[in-house]
């Protein structure tokens, strides 16, 4: 059998390499259309400051590797511009010669291309770039040469934006960070963003939200912005988006869905015969909501070149879709999410529920630990769990791996509780946060706990609702809400005659864990009271303005 691969990276290698595992005497060939056939995509921004050093440890196999250990024709600098499906024929150029190949079965990992807006100037602009591959890295540090102290503007503040931002800076350029979204990383919900754009600020970088750029002067050293404001620039990313690199499969035929995405079968297989396609160019079912996705992420197309290699080799293999788990370094930060954000499931109109905790990292009595701020968004009907995401300096990873596995094995917010998770004082806690926060979402889907959250509190307060914040005395002192009363919680159930039956309570501590008691010892008295999910610690990151600090 003849195995065609247009594509590496991957989908396209992972593939190939799974292929010849399983059939020795196939022939497989893989065509790729750039120098470079298997490379570590996802650390080209940390070459830029250094913090991977060697450029060619970026390199993961060449064509002489794989064809000494897995016996693949793997050719560089080839690319396939045409298929014939009726012939299973590729036309593929080659310098300055084009060539035909006949396949049995044909997998195309075209992967993603860089989405760049149209803009008036940006031809002419020799100081913009994107990051995409290893020949986009070799340009942008090729231009930094000549950058000594510059400023540098990152367009787009998605995964790889933040990524760039943080590396310039490293290098020691002066970073802007311009977003059109309403905050930095627009897949994660506002609150939890906060914490980001926050840590940004703190770093240096200048963070503007709501703004895009729509013009390009001076070949690249003037931007100007929706608003008519203007920014200098030595060097700027553009990193805005990906968008599949389908055109190749729409030219032969191919099926297309959502944004250009090519769509598959649950075997890979796309609406032509003997032809397959994985990576970043396919439409994937959202496990959660079944609806068609694209979702660009290393871990799935790596899944699905060894599940299409599966299919070909005659396994039984099933493309089950993705959930879309992933994390991102900003600085001392590490942010993760899994599943569906508070917004998507919003729009689904689900049954839904949020609850937010704070946690140590470990043990807090063991030196270095270090606050989680976890975020869960349920189903109050059946537990359901839709989604997290999690912000902290440590142990972020771990406790979006224990979510993201336990939707995928579709469990609930009753079973996080009974998850056996390592402990010892340098690891984690008795009751890690995972655990912990399946509690609070349990006392909410019981009706143990009644809670609001951060953007409903000013309504609720105008209303006539009185908020009481339980946090000790000396804590006021960091910062305080505008509008309260304050009884510590030790000494609530002393105070109760300071309180009014008739009246409704909204109850708040430092991160939520004290006024879930005092929640409950008002409920046990006969007050009418409501928990601010996230308490004070998550109100002041989203809302700094709200404050009062001495």
């Amino acid at each position: 059998m003849k195995i065609i691969i247009i594509g590496g990276v991957a989908g396209g290698m992972s593939a190939a390499t799974r292929l010849r595992r399983l059939m020795e005497d196939a022939e497989i060939i893989v065509f790729e259309k750039g120098p470079y056939v298997s490379f570590a995509n996802c650390g080209l921004p940390y070459h830029i400051s250094g913090k991977i050093a060697e450029h060619d440890s970026l390199l993961l196999q060449t064509p002489e590797s794989l064809k000494k250990h897995f016996n693949l024709d793997v050719r560089p600098f080839h690319e396939v511009i045409a298929i014939a499906p009726e012939k299973q024929e590729v036309t593929v150029k080659h310098k300055e010669s084009l060539l035909t190949e006949r396949y049995d079965k044909l997998i195309l990992s075209p992967g993603a291309k860089p989405f760049v807006p149209t803009l008036e100037g940006i031809e002419e602009a020799d100081n913009l770039f994107t990051l995409r591959n290893v020949p986009d890295l070799d340009q942008i540090m090729s231009h930094l040469e000549n950058i000594k102290q510059g400023k540098a503007v990152v367009v787009g503040a998605g995964f790889i934006g933040l990524e760039m931002a943080e590396n310039l800076v490293m290098k020691g350029l002066d970073v802007t960070i311009v977003e059109k979204a309403t905050h930095v990383l627009p897949t994660l919900d506002q609150e939890m963003a906060s914490f980001v754009q926050q840590e940004l600020t703190t770093k240096g970088v200048r963070v503007i939200t709501q703004q895009s750029l729509t013009a390009i002067k001076d070949r690249g050293r003037q931007l100007i912005l929706e608003d008519g404001s203007q920014l200098e620039s030595d060097i700027t990313i553009l990193s805005v988006g990906v968008q599949p690199d389908s055109k190749l499969a729409e030219d032969a035929g191919i099926a297309l869905g959502l944004r250009g995405g090519i769509l598959v079968d649950q075997n890979y297989q796309t609406s032509l015969p003997h032809i397959y396609a994985v990576g970043d160019a396919i439409l994937v079912k959202q496990e959660i909501t079944g609806q068609d996705a694209l979702i660009s992420l290393a871990s799935p197309a790596n899944r699905q070149g060894r599940q299409v290699a599966d299919v070909i080799a005659g396994l039984k293999r099933t493309n089950r879709g993705s959930i879309g788990t992933a994390i991102v370094k900003v600085f001392d930060l590490a942010v993760a999410s899994t599943g569906l954000s508070e917004r998507a499931v919003k729009s689904l109109d689900y049954p839904l529920s949020i609850v937010h905790t704070t946690g140590k990292d470990h043990a807090g009595y063991y030196p270095g630990a270090t606050d989680i701020v976890l975020k869960l968004i349920f189903s109050p009907i059946d537990g359901r769990i839709y989604g997290a995401q999690a912000i902290g300096q440590k142990g972020v990873d771990k406790r979006i791996d224990v979510l993201a596995t336990a939707i995928k094995a579709g469990l609930t917010i009753y079973d996080l509780p009974e998850l056996e998770l390592t402990y010892a004082p340098p690891f984690g806690s008795a009751k890690d946060p995972v655990n912990m926060i399946g509690y609070a979402s349990m006392n909410l889907a019981e009706g143990l706990s009644d809670s609001i959250q951060w953007h409903q509190l000013s309504d609720e307060l105008a209303k006539g609702k009185i908020l009481l914040d339980v946090r000790n005395e000396a804590e006021l002192k960091n910062g305080r809400f505008k509008d309260f009363i304050h009884i510590p919680l030790d000494s609530l159930r002393d105070n109760l005659d300071q309180l009014d039956k008739k009246k409704d309570y909204i109850v708040s501590c430092h991160s939520g864990l004290r006024s879930y008691i005092a929640e409950r010892i008002l409920k046990e008295n006969d007050f009418s009271v409501q928990n601010l999910d996230g308490a004070y610690f998550l109100y002041q990151t989203v809302l700094p303005e709200d404050i009062v600090r001495d």
